[in-house]
């Protein structure tokens, strides 16, 4: 009998696209896409009358459209959104993803998905003034992004176009113009925690950075605003809108953020109970974690853990 650590390769074929996948030990499968070593990316245009391709990660970044998609179901990460008529995603340096059918009655689901090397874009090629927007969107791209529908409205004729044009050079031109378009734009939000996709904190604040990292290898314990302060050399109240001035956001709220982010890693990737996951997270109230959970991811702990749980099923 295999060990836990092994994996079996296994088939899938999809509408005319046969995929290699990996099945590891948690529910998310590993994939081996149709991506070329010789080739700078791979694009599929297609249309379903459903969605049956299980949760799943890999190396390439993707950028994936939908249409036809009212009430079907987008997993990213730790991110679970219904989605209307239309949906654009970016999706980059591993993180699990999928759509499920959900509550989609729809037949004639279109879905153009194209995927990338990360060796595409040489960290050498991005550092380029001219790419600086591109090089933040790929970074971002490691919790998953979503772009508005006023910006999917204006890119959808260049991926059409891609959709029905030969492979070759030009092809690869609209594909650089297509993330250019996108970058510039701004108009777009991330999906997953940086917790749950195990991404380092990137503020150029050192006093900050410091924080962050002394929240996240603390997170299970009682963290206290003055011992913060401390740590910087700071007040309370000084520190206090010097976070939110430099991040955005309350210090609560980043707290509250991380252990969620442990939380929900660990309903994806571990057995132990939900009561047990509260307290590992550093939460001392069951009910109170089961409240910020709903009120920040949607879901209550037990329906996220069965979305993933119901995802497997798809294997």
């Amino acid at each position: 009998m295999a060990s836990d650590c092994q994996t079996d390769i296994e088939i899938l074929t999809t509408n005319c696209l046969i995929v290699a996948y990996t099945i590891t030990m948690n529910t998310v499968i590993t994939e081996i896409t149709p991506l070329s070593e010789k080739d700078c990316f791979y694009l599929v245009d297609r249309y379903k009358d459903r969605f049956t391709y299980p949760l799943h990660r890999h190396k390439e970044y993707e950028l994936n459209f939908v249409a036809n998609c009212h009430g079907a179901r987008r997993v990213v990460g730790d991110s679970i959104e219904t989605l209307g008529e239309f949906d654009l995603v970016l999706v980059g340096h591993g993180i699990e993803h999928g759509w499920e059918q959900h509550e989609c009655v729809n037949d004639k689901i279109r879905e153009i998905t194209i995927q990338f090397s990360p060796d595409l874009f040489s960290e050498n090629f991005l550092s380029k003034n001219q790419l600086s927007s591109i090089r933040q969107m790929l970074a971002r791209s490691a919790n998953g992004i979503v772009f508005s529908s006023t910006v999917i409205l204006k890119v959808f004729n260049r991926l059409d176009s891609m959709a029905h044009s030969k492979p070759g050079f030009l092809r690869m031109l609209e594909l650089l113009a297509v993330l250019y378009e996108l970058a510039e734009s701004g108009d777009y939000r991330t999906l997953s925690s940086s917790t749950f996709a195990a991404l380092e904190p990137t503020v150029d604040s050192r006093r900050v950075r410091k924080v962050q990292e002394y929240i996240n290898q603390n997170y299970r314990r009682d963290i206290r605003l003055a011992d913060l302060a401390a740590l910087v050399g700071m007040t309370p109240t000084a520190f206090s809108r010097f976070f939110k001035l430099r991040t955005g956001r309350s210090i609560s709220d980043f707290i509250i953020d991380v252990r969620l982010g442990h939380a929900t890693r660990k309903l994806v990737d571990s057995t132990n109970s939900v009561a047990e996951i509260c307290y590992e997270c550093g939460f001392n109230n069951i009910s109170n974690f089961n409240r910020i959970f709903k009120k920040k991811k949607g879901n209550s702990p037990k329906a996220f853990r069965d979305v993933y749980q119901n995802h497997k099923m798809l294997v």
